[in-house]
């Protein structure tokens, strides 16, 4: 056999070949893996004040999400790990649409603030789409 191919004069071509695939597949999981610790940066979050005890939707057609989370008593909601672009965010009281923002962008690693516009407590129309 020759040297030039083995570091070990006893380690065969198919050794080396296998060991070097090897190293190849490990180095493409490491890269793979490293891409989808970048791709969880790439996630937003919406925030803001609506009337206590309502429902905030938080949704896009673009990525199928539609969210729906309770407003807490001190009249504030958060919806994270929204991944960015655009989404329509919408009160509901008593399941019925009150208020709507159509076109809330959502940035790389920042939350995008939106209140709802509702006096007293209650929101009393719906914002034209």
């Amino acid at each position: 056999m020759n040297a030039s191919f083995s570091i070990h004069p006893r380690v065969s071509r198919r050794s080396l070949a296998r060991n070097m695939a090897l190293v190849a597949v490990v180095g493409i999981c490491a890269a793979a893996g490293s891409g989808a610790s970048q791709a969880a940066v790439t996630k937003g979050s919406v925030f803001g004040d609506a009337p206590a005890g309502a429902m905030v939707q938080v949704s896009s057609a673009e990525f199928g999400i539609n969210r729906t989370i309770p407003v807490n008593a001190k009249g504030r909601y958060q919806v994270g790990w929204l991944p960015i672009g655009i989404y329509t965010v919408t009160v509901l009281d008593h399941g019925q649409p009150r208020a709507r923002h159509p076109s809330v962008q959502v940035y790389v690693d920042r939350g995008s603030r939106v209140d709802m516009g509702c006096g007293y407590g209650r929101c009393t129309e719906l914002a034209a789409n």
